[in-house]
Order: C-alpha cells, then structure tokens, then sequence
C-alpha cells in the first residue's frame, strides 16, 4: 500500500500510529515532498469511487488562498486534476493507496475496514 501524507499533520500522524500498531506494511510518501502526479490522481479518484472534491485539502491555506470553494463547481475536471497535481498541500491528506481502494483523510472506522 501506499501511505501519502504530511509529516507535520496530526491526522496523518495518526494514521500513520494506526498502520504501525496494526503491523500493516506501507510505502511512505510525502505529499509536499512529492506530489501526486496527474496520471495518479486520475487513476486514483477512479479507484475511489469518490467525488473529485474529496481530493481537495478543503481547510488548507491554499485551498483558501485560490478562493476554490467558489471556483470548484465550475471548474472543469480536467482543470481540477491539473490544479490538484500543482500541489501536494492542496490534495487531502492523508492518503491511503491499496490494489482495490483509495481512502482520502483518516476515519480509523473506515481504515479499519478495508485494511484489516
């Protein structure tokens, strides 16, 4: 699996205490260090099954700083993607990448679900 997070973010430091107490291997990625690349993201959020808006860092600076809570709902797809692999702080962390699932944000509920 893939574990792409923020070190400095407390949520995915939790996850990431969740996938160690629970002995579940990973390959750690950080997201600032290295953005999900376009190609990713796309595969990714059809994997998913999930609204392109749950890939969005929606309480990030950056987030806030484009002013995306007005400019996302017009926005086409192909833009979204585009902006999304601009930045791995506007990209909703953490993230977890399994043969069959994506999980966007941590909901140890939802963790414990799919990877245990």
């Amino acid at each position: 699996m893939l574990f792409l997070c923020y070190p400095k973010c407390s949520t995915c430091q939790k996850a990431k205490t969740f996938l160690d107490a629970n002995h579940i291997p990973y390959e750690l990625r950080d997201i600032k260090l290295d953005n999900p690349t376009e190609e990713e993201l796309r595969r990714w959020h059809a994997l998913s099954g999930l609204p392109l808006k749950k890939f969005f860092n929606t309480s990030g600076l950056q987030y806030r700083a484009l002013e995306l809570t007005k400019k996302l709902p017009t926005m086409p797809e192909d833009e979204q993607f585009a902006l999304l692999a601009t930045d791995g702080m506007l990209v909703k962390r953490p993230l977890l990448v399994g043969e069959d699932f994506v999980l966007t944000g941590f909901k140890q509920a939802d963790w414990e679900a799919r990877v245990k």
